[in-house]
C-alpha cells in the first residue's frame, strides 16, 4: 500500500476521533493531511522505500499561537495512537527524518521549507524560492482543513509562477541545455574529454527535465524523482522516455575518432546516437514552444528561441 493512502486510511481510523473527543474546543483551527519531504508525499514509494519513514502516521498542523498552547498535549494524544495499523508497523523514523509527522506548527511548516509562510507577490519574491522546496510544500494530500489557512497557502503556491517569472526560467534553462548539450558535448567528445562530455551530457539532461516541467507548469521536485515525476505530466511526457535511451545506446567514442576540429561545428554528428536522442528532444521541445504561443520558430537549436520567447513579457 502507498504511503499517502496508509496515512489517509490512519486518521480515518484514528486520527479523526482523536481530535473530535478529545481536541473538539479547537477542531476548527486544524488541518490534517500528509505533506512534505519523503517519496511517500509524491505517491513515488515502493517496496524499497519502507526501510525508513514508512508506516502509518500523518500530519496535524495548527497556527501557531494554537501550536504553542495546544501542541504539546496533542502529540501526547497523537503518539498515544495504536503503532499497528492495517499490517503494518509504526512508522520508523531516522534522525533526518524526524519531525516530518505529528503535530506542527503551521507557519513553521512553510517557513521550515521555503523561508516564508505567506505565498510570494513580487516577481523578486518567486525568483527567491528554491523550486524543489516549492514542489516539496504542494505535494501530497490535504486530508481536512477546518480552518482553511493552510489551504489558502498552498492553493497560492500551486497557482503557480507569475508569467514574467515562468518565461524568464524557461529562457534560463533553454539556454543552459543548448550551451550544455548543442554545443559543449560535442566539443568535449572532439577533444576527448569524456567526463566533460558526460557533465555535459547531465547538465543537458537536467536542464530539459526542468524545461519539461516548467512547460506543464508544475514545480519539479528533488532530482532523484524529476525522471520519475515526468511520467505523471500531460505535456511532452515522451521525453521522460527519451532521456532513459542516452542510457542504453552502445559507447559514442568511436564516432568522434579522427575528427577534425573544424568538424561538426554547424551540423550533426549523427555518428553519435546520442546527437540524434538530444535532436530529437529539442525538436519536441520547440514544437510545445509553438503549441504554447512562445516561440514561431522552427530552428532546433533552443539557444535561438531565447528571445522570441523573453518577447511574450508584457
Amino acid at each position: 500500500m502507498k504511503g499517502l493512502e496508509l496515512s489517509e486510511k490512519y486518521y480515518e481510523a484514528y486520527g479523526y476521533q482523536m481530535i473530535m473527543e478529545q481536541f473538539a474546543e479547537i477542531k476548527d483551527q486544524i488541518a490534517v493531511g500528509l505533506v512534505g519531504q519523503g517519496s511517500e508525499c509524491l505517491g513515488f514509494d515502493d517496496e524499497l522505500s519502507k526501510d525508513h519513514d514508512y508506516g502509518p502516521s500523518f500530519c496535524i498542523w495548527l497556527p501557531r499561537e494554537v501550536y504553542t498552547q495546544y501542541g504539546a498535549a496533542m502529540q501526547e494524544a497523537y503518539q498515544g495512537l495504536p503503532q499497528e495499523f492495517m499490517g503494518f508497523h509504526g512508522r520508523v523514523e531516522e534522525e533526518q527524518g524526524k519531525g516530518r509527522v505529528g503535530v506542527l506548527c503551521l507557519e513553521d511548516f512553510y517557513e521550515g521549507l521555503l523561508g516564508q509562510s505567506t505565498v510570494p507577490v513580487t516577481a523578486q519574491e518567486w525568483f527567491a524560492l528554491d523550486e524543489h522546496a516549492l514542489a516539496t510544500a504542494t505535494n501530497g494530500k490535504v486530508f481536512a482543513d477546518y480552518l482553511g489557512k493552510f489551504t489558502e497557502i498552498r492553493d497560492g503556491l500551486l497557482s503557480y509562477y507569475p508569467k514574467e517569472v515562468w518565461i524568464r526560467k524557461i529562457v534560463n534553462s533553454m539556454a543552459k541545455a543548448a550551451q550544455a548539450g548543442q554545443y559543449n558535448y560535442a566539443r568535449a567528445m572532439k577533444r576527448g574529454e569524456r567526463v566533460a562530455a558526460e557533465i555535459a551530457l547531465t547538465e543537458f539532461i537536467r536542464e530539459i527535465m526542468q524545461l519539461v516541467y516548467l512547460l506543464n507548469k508544475k514545480y519539479a521536485p528533488f532530482y532523484k524523482w524529476m525522471h520519475r515525476g515526468m511520467k505523471e505530466l500531460a505535456v511532452c511526457p515522451e521525453i521522460g522516455d527519451m532521456i532513459s535511451l542516452f542510457y542504453q545506446i552502445p559507447d559514442p567514442a568511436a564516432a568522434w575518432e579522427n575528427v577534425a576540429p573544424e568538424e561538426y561545428v554547424y551540423h550533426l554528428n549523427t555518428n553519435d546516437g546520442r546527437v540524434l536522442i538530444m535532436e530529437a528532444i529539442c525538436n519536441i521541445i520547440v514544437q510545445e514552444l509553438n503549441a504554447q504561443g512562445l516561440s514561431d520558430l522552427q530552428d532546433n537549436f533552443l539557444q535561438n528561441h531565447i528571445q522570441t520567447v523573453l518577447q511574450k513579457i508584457t
